[in-house]
This record gives C-alpha cells, sequence and structure tokens, in this order.
C-alpha cells in the first residue's frame, strides 16, 4: 500500500511526527526535545536559510546537548550581541548537501575509515562509524552521536544528535 509506505516512512522526534514534506524548521519547530536548537536558530535570523531550498543536512543537537554546555553558555549565545558567535556555532552543524546516513558511511569507507564533513559555517567535522552509529567529531575534540538518523524533509534530512558541535575559539 503506498499510503501506508509513505506515513510509516515519518520518523518521531521529540514526540512529534516528522513530515516529509514540510521543511527542516517546520519539522523541528514541533520536536519538544529540540526547542533550545529551535530558539537559537530564531535569534541567530537563520529560520529563512533552513526553512529555504536546500538542500541541508542538519545535525540537530537535543535540548539535553544544549543543557550539557557549561552553565549560562546558551543563555550568553542567544544575547543580541552575541549573534555572530551563535550563527557560527548553529552553521557549524549544517551542511549544504542532503546526505542521508548510508552515504555518510560510504564516504567514511571510502576515507579508510575517517571522512571530513566541510560544514556552511567553515567547521570541519570528523565523520566516523561503528557497529552502524555515525559519530562526528567537531575542532575541538566534542564527539557527539547520531542518535536518530535521516529523518527525511523537504529541504534535506536531519540527523539527531547528543552534543553541540563547537567551532574552534
Amino acid at each position: 500500500m503506498a499510503g501506508t509506505s509513505t506515513f510509516a516512512a515519518n520518523s518521531k522526534v521529540g514526540g512529534a511526527a516528522m513530515f516529509e514534506d514540510k521543511n527542516i524548521v517546520e519539522n523541528a519547530s514541533q520536536s519538544k526535545d529540540h526547542t533550545t536548537l529551535v530558539a537559537a536558530v530564531k535569534a541567530a535570523g537563520l529560520v529563512d536559510t533552513l526553512a529555504g531550498k536546500g538542500p541541508f543536512t542538519v545535525f540537530a543537537p537535543t535540548n539535553e546537548a544544549f543543557a550539557a554546555l557549561p552553565k549560562g553558555t546558551v543563555d550568553t549565545l542567544l544575547k543580541p550581541e552575541n549573534k555572530a558567535q551563535l550563527t557560527k556555532v548553529l552553521t557549524c552543524h549544517v551542511v549544504a548537501a542532503d546526505a542521508m546516513s548510508a552515504a555518510i558511511e560510504k564516504m567514511i569507507m571510502d576515507d579508510n575509515g575517517t571522512h571530513d564533513v566541510k560544514t556552511v559555517g567553515g567547521c570541519v567535522l570528523k565523520a566516523k562509524s561503528s557497529m552502524g552509529k555515525i559519530t562526528l567529531t567537531d575542532e575541538n575534540g566534542n564527539v557527539a552521536n547520531v542518535t536518530i538518523a535521516d529523518v527525511k524533509q523537504s529541504n534535506g534530512v536531519i540527523h539527531v544528535i547528543d552534543k553541540v558541535l563547537l567551532p574552534k575559539m
């Protein structure tokens, strides 16, 4: 049945169904696990960009990932005077491509176990795969695990991660 397979393909993130015909911002706004990310995207003025045509791959940190940053970090980043720094942090989670996990794993294999992922923000993340799980290491050595992969969007894909990836400051 074609109708049910489309619905079955939809992932749930943060207790909300993610729909392939909605864009990254529309879907992320529905996830109760991504309220901090959505607030940060709004504060950085990136809503129109991430709602745009794409394609984008977004490594989307959860609220818990943001909460694990040193105390006060999120509040400081959300201040208007820190918009450039916030934008840099957020765009280090975005790749200008539609990269499903199978494609990422193939790139990792083709690069002998570690693939450099160049982000829109100019960061280089190191992607690795172990036992079917993808990890990303930022420029500071922080490692994020992809906890939910391949959440299709109308303008790309979201991979939920458990850490905030930070640029070299």
